[in-house]
């Protein structure tokens, strides 16, 4: 499937090293006021060689807006946004246009389809993500019309972590620093432990947080369409992702129902809330109306720059020596694609709440 939502559907296409990038986005209303400098502002947080903690591929992943936008407005027509590669350097894969590289997806490419485009990893690379995050900027602006915005941040970097809850942060902050966590001295934290496996020519993984706020109580579906299913499958989908965990998550296991439960009340206003969240804003795979939260892991970035132990597509053993130019750490550019994603899911079962009601 190249193709992901019901409503508000997205289709993504396009290669790491091939000449463009792209996505086509059906089902989008009408009338949403296109930004097209936020959208742009949004490919700029994930593109590769930001800082010395991420890959040095200069893309300047400029957008282009091919159809569905007129005066600035969205059509209700299929939308398609285009991104040009221009810095490809695909001579760096040539040697192992015959080899597994360990931990990435040419083994199984090889085996399911019996040809693999072995150039930066072709389909399977995490460049295809920049396409998620244009369309899911359009999500962001169509949520943000009904008063929902999703926030992501890294929360944990190798073995550094962020052990606060994010009532206690500054979301303000997040964009103050090169590895996008909120609190300053975790974040250097995080920038001199990543920028050390940089050195040792290694990679690490991490966490990202993510809170969505303003969602009404209502979205989601009954059983297989839940809405912390499709958000854990949204996750899950991302390059280099090894796991979801929503509300307490699987720190909920070790408390006692009696700590655990979210009990009702009405608040002045006549709403009814929860005094706690450990549900994460999901019960019975619906919304209650309280803030979102989850987490997703990211494993360490399978390219390294050392020798590894492996075999090519004949059989024979080979080592594998890792080339070109890659992240230490994936986190900091995932937190607009853990946004994009999340996004994206919000505005599709908005619009499927919308479609239910007579």
């Amino acid at each position: 499937m190249n193709s992901f939502g019901h409503i508000f559907r997205i289709t993504t296409f396009g290669e790491s090293h091939g000449k463009a990038i792209g996505v086509t986005i059906d089902g989008c209303p009408a009338g949403v006021e296109v930004d097209e400098t936020f959208i742009q502002s949004e490919l700029d947080r994930r593109k590769p060689g930001q800082s010395k903690i991420t890959t040095q591929r200069k893309e300047a992943d400029h957008v282009e807006i091919l159809s569905g936008v007129f005066e600035g407005v969205t059509t209700g027509t299929p939308i398609m946004m285009l991104i040009w590669n221009k810095d490809q350097k695909s001579k760096d894969y040539g040697h192992i246009k015959d080899q597994f590289r360990p931990s990435h997806a040419d083994y199984t490419y090889q085996e399911k389809y019996g040809v693999r485009d072995y150039r930066g990893g072709g389909r399977s690379s995490a460049r295809e993500t920049a396409a998620r995050v244009a369309a899911g900027a359009l999500a962001k602006l169509f949520l943000k019309s009904k008063g929902i915005e999703c926030t992501a941040y890294v929360t944990q970097a190798g073995p550094v972590k962020l052990e606060k809850h994010y009532s206690e942060l500054d979301f303000g902050n997040i964009e103050s620093n090169i590895v996008r966590c909120p609190d300053a001295e975790v974040a250097e934290a995080m920038i001199t432990y990543i920028d050390g496996i940089r050195k040792d020519r290694d990679t690490v993984g991490g966490v990202v947080d993510c809170v969505i706020k303003g969602v009404p109580v209502g979205l989601g579906e009954p059983v297989f369409d839940r809405l912390h299913a499709e958000l854990g499958k949204a996750m899950l989908s991302i390059n280099a992702v090894k796991g979801f965990e929503i509300g307490s998550g699987f720190d909920g296991v070790s408390m006692r129902g009696s700590e655990h439960n979210d009990p009702f009340y009405k608040d002045e206003d006549g709403n009814i809330k929860t005094t706690s969240n450990y549900s994460g804003g999901v019960q019975g795979g619906i919304s209650n109306g309280q803030d979102i939260y989850f987490r997703t892991a990211f494993k360490p970035v399978a390219t390294i720059m050392k020798d590894q132990d492996s075999v090519d597509k004949f059989g024979n053993e080979v080592t594998v020596s890792g080339k070109g130019r890659h992240d230490p750490c994936v986190v900091p550019r995932a937190v607009p694609i853990v946004e994009a994603m999340s996004a994206i899911v919000i505005a599709d079962f908005w619009l499927r709440a919308k479609s239910n009601k007579a």
